[in-house]
């Protein structure tokens, strides 16, 4: 639910934008604050736990997020919403940290595949569904009941949990690394802002510029405030143990290259060829569905056989599916765009869990607080950096390309005539709209051949994962 809500809004800025009578920069903070909130709380998650009790701060997080859900579907203006977003953001960051460091302290060790198998369902599969349930509730019934329906799902899954969960000991005692919480905290804020205004903003500008070099300088005091002091707010040692370590730069290269697809081929499908947010959204649904059966059981597998195996054969699949994207162009049938996701997300949905899997199987009970939040903190950065990132490539490519094209296009090219009462410059219009369209699938394709070489070094890096028993 709090991961789901980071995707399912996208496709509703729009109507928000026309219903609250906004500009599309304005709009994007509805966006923009869920995911700045939710940088700025996963770091302190841990703390939250072993303060609060990892049961009693799940609980609260769960109906916090579903009130905050409420007062985000009764918004009634466009600075209204986004402070709703904030709050709910701030609530939705804690939950996953903390549904992970349970899973970690309730399921042996011998399981945990499968277990990070089931918890994958929602840290992988949720952003895929995203577009598809949030275009069907735009589209045909009302922007508002996607905040609505988390509703009900917060209460029962509190109820639930209030039945089923155990209670876990804390720390009561645990004092605030304040000085780490104001650093890594900010940091975060400064880099996910600029990623996510970058395109805005200019990659090039003072503030963009600006809030890097902030967000890179305070992570480098958050390191030495961290070493230094006798409580840290996340404790470091976690990143002694060379499998963890090893599987979160893999999983780095492997969210990246998801986040390509679930972003540029909805805009693919929606601006190249013309569907609508919801039959694009629909194109991801089944690969999704398919990700999702394959994780419960490739993590069982993996608790057999070992994750290294599993890693290389599913990282191989997904990088053959993103290589099969970049043969899309403006005529590749959509049916051909499903199946090469379906090979995309079957690669994913094997080789994935078993990475995170091994990962978090070697660190002991007393450091799986801070696992949790660092394996959170690097997929929400993973995830905000390829977007980043692909857009400035593919921004940047659609320059070049166009460019190009107009170089070559010969002076005698035949315009197209519409009709006897349209302007002569619409007819030129036209011939430049079918060359901007032809550059876009071009700048897209040339992307996912970008993502490929990421995949392949994904997929090398796979070759030396060792399993958990190592405890390196």
């Amino acid at each position: 639910m709090a991961i789901l809500d980071i995707s399912i809004i996208n496709v509703a800025v729009p109507t928000i934008q026309n219903e609250f009578g906004a500009n599309t920069s304005d709009a994007q903070w509805v966006v923009t604050a869920y995911s700045l909130a939710e940088g700025v709380v996963v770091p302190v998650s841990a703390w939250l736990g072993d303060r609060l009790g990892l049961s009693r701060i799940y609980n609260f997080a769960l109906l916090g997020f579903a009130g905050g859900s409420a007062l985000c579907g009764l918004a009634w203006s466009l600075q209204s919403l986004v402070i709703f977003r904030l709050l709910q953001g701030f609530l939705g960051g804690v939950l996953p940290a903390t549904t992970m460091t349970i899973l970690l302290r309730i399921v042996p060790r011998d399981r945990l595949g499968a277990a990070v198998g089931l918890y994958g369902l929602g840290a992988m599969v949720a952003p895929a569904i995203g577009p598809a349930l949030g275009g069907y509730l735009v589209e045909y019934v009302n922007w508002r009941l996607i905040f609505f329906i988390n509703i009900p799902i917060g209460i029962l899954g509190a109820v639930a949990a209030l039945l089923v969960l155990p209670t876990f000991s804390g720390r009561p005692g645990r004092r605030l690394d304040v000085l780490g919480f104001v650093t890594v905290a900010s940091a975060m804020f400064a880099l996910l802002l600029a990623l996510s205004k970058a395109e805005d903003w200019h990659w090039t500008s003072y503030r963009i510029l600006g809030l890097i070099a902030y967000g890179v300088l305070s992570l480098a005091l958050f390191v030495v405030i961290e070493v230094a002091v006798q409580d840290p707010l996340l404790d470091l040692r976690v990143f002694r143990y060379r499998v963890f370590t090893h599987s979160l730069l893999l999983t780095v290269g492997m969210v990246a290259v998801l986040f390509a697809g679930l972003f540029y081929v909805p805009q693919f499908l929606q601006q190249v060829q013309g569907l609508g947010a919801l039959d694009a959204g629909l194109t991801l649904l089944p690969p999704a569905l398919v990700m999702g059966l394959l994780m419960p059981i490739t993590g069982r597998v993996a608790d057999r056989i070992g994750p290294r195996v599993p890693a290389v054969v599913g990282l191989t699949i997904a990088t053959l599916g993103t290589y099969l994207l970049h043969t899309i162009n403006v005529d590749t049938p959509r049916e051909h765009v499903v199946w090469y996701l379906i090979v995309q997300y079957i690669g994913l949905g094997i080789g994935l869990m078993p990475i995170s899997s091994a990962g978090l199987a070697v660190i002991p009970p007393t450091l799986v607080n801070a696992a949790s939040a660092f394996t959170n903190v690097i997929q929400r950065a993973a995830g905000a950096l390829g977007v980043a990132v692909f857009t400035a490539i593919v921004t940047t490519q659609r320059a070049q390309l166009m460019n190009g094209r107009a170089a070559l296009l010969p002076e005698n090219t035949p315009i197209p005539h519409l009709s006897a009462a349209t302007p002569r410059w619409l007819d030129v219009y036209a011939v430049y709209q079918q060359t901007d369209l032809q550059v876009y699938a071009d700048a897209i394709s040339n992307l996912f051949l970008i993502a490929t070489a990421i995949g392949a070094v994904t997929v090398l890096g796979a070759l030396f994962l060792r399993p958990p028993s190592s405890h390196e």
